[in-house]
């Protein structure tokens, strides 16, 4: 593990204002129909990339990162089965969630990419990066979802024992069609926003178009508890000799890595990030003071000048490994 390294300001783009919501459009792959958001890139020689949500979040969530990256990389930012605007999945599990990434990244082509995960996303992602190294070019795992035992490391944990509830589909339903979408949107970012007077007007908007559309979408939370039961699950198999324990898929990774975490991450703890980043074999370690969990959205200028660093790094190995080829002919 070492501390991350940023660009300069300039090596990144700023845009003066928000960008929309990047376009998207539903794609029909062998396991099923996925939303896929595409950022095109802005300048010549732009490499792919892929990124992942967190559970209850969207391809929306990218929007600010990828157009900071947007010369760099041509990215595509993918809504996980049951959220945004793609259809639920029959069954939830970490190893399906990675499927269905992986399944894009093949049937589109673009592969080996440059892979971000937040969250459940950043779990999806150290599986893929795992067990598929062929497709992943780099690795950026944002907050990601790494099993720990201790409760105290989650404000979420306490939630843990509704999982267990019959009908807990049912009972949320009835408590969330009595809130209206700001409510739904202002609780969320009192959440996982260190500063939520941060967070740009317009993307407040953004977000409740995006609840409203939500709470009349009739399998919402029922995906969001089927999925969630699907990270526990990963959870709990962490600690079962002889499973797929993201830890020990976490040693495997042979990519570069980026890990990065907010200092006041009240989802998941802070304290994960250095052990995290120490089981993964070439990482690098940034954590940003004044963040909470959703760093590629409350500081997307920082985030996207660690990964341009990365991407520079990955770059001159490769000349670096192309001159001592032709040296050594």
């Amino acid at each position: 593990m070492k501390r991350a390294r940023l660009v300069d300001a300039g090596g990144i783009r700023n845009p003066r204002r928000p960008h929309p919501p990047w376009p998207g459009i539903e794609h029909r792959l062998s396991r099923r129909r996925l939303f896929i958001r595409h950022t095109p890139a802005t300048a010549p020689g732009a490499e792919p990339a892929v990124f992942v949500h967190g559970l209850g979040g969207s391809a929306q969530n990218w929007t600010d990162l990828a157009d900071a990256l947007a010369d760099r990389v041509a990215a595509d930012a993918i809504d996980l089965p049951g959220f945004g605007h793609s259809a639920p999945a029959p069954r939830v599990t970490i190893p399906l969630l990675a499927q269905d990434v992986a399944a894009w990244i093949t049937e589109s082509g673009r592969g080996p990419v440059h892979l971000a995960g937040h969250s459940l996303g950043g779990a999806v992602s150290v599986y893929l990066a795992a067990t598929r190294p062929n497709l992943v070019r780099t690795l950026t795992l944002v907050s990601p979802a790494m099993p720990f035992a201790n409760p105290r490391r989650s404000h979420q944990s306490r939630y843990l024992p509704m999982l267990a509830v019959p009908n807990m589909a049912w009972f949320a339903d009835r408590q969330m069609r009595s809130r209206t979408p700001e409510q739904v949107v202002d609780d969320i970012i009192l959440g996982t926003w260190a500063d939520p007077r941060l967070m740009h007007p317009q993307r407040r908007r953004e977000a409740i178009a995006e609840a409203r559309r939500r709470l009349a979408t009739p399998w919402n939370n029922r995906a969001y508890i089927q999925t969630y039961r699907g990270l526990m699950a990963s959870f709990f198999q962490a600690f079962v000799p002889g499973t797929h324990s993201l830890w020990r898929l976490a040693e495997e990774i042979e990519c570069p890595t980026l890990v990065v975490w907010g200092k006041q991450d009240r989802v998941i703890d802070v304290r994960q990030a250095p052990p995290t980043a120490l089981a993964i074999p070439d990482s690098r370690l940034l954590i940003l003071d004044e963040t909470g969990h959703v760093a590629m959205m409350e500081r997307p200028q920082a985030v996207a000048r660690a990964m341009a660093a990365m991407f520079d790094e990955v770059r001159a190995d490769r000349s670096d490994d192309a001159r001592d080829a032709l040296s050594a002919m």
